[in-house]
């Protein structure tokens, strides 16, 4: 499964806005991969930010 993937079943399980930080914690991945991931999901729409600096899918 590839790491955007990953970052979105963590953020539906999370069931509540999430910031990155949280995302790496709870998939185990490297922050810098989560970052890459929400970039790329921010650029096809998959993911909003309904509070600052917390993203939940879209």
């Amino acid at each position: 499964m590839d790491e955007k993937q990953t970052v979105l079943d963590a953020m539906r399980k999370a069931g509540e806005p999430v910031a990155a930080g949280k995302v790496a914690e709870l998939t185990g991945l490297d922050r810098k991969v989560v970052d890459k991931a929400f970039a790329e999901l921010k650029k096809e729409g998959a993911i909003v930010s309904p509070v600052r600096c917390k993203w939940t899918p879209a």
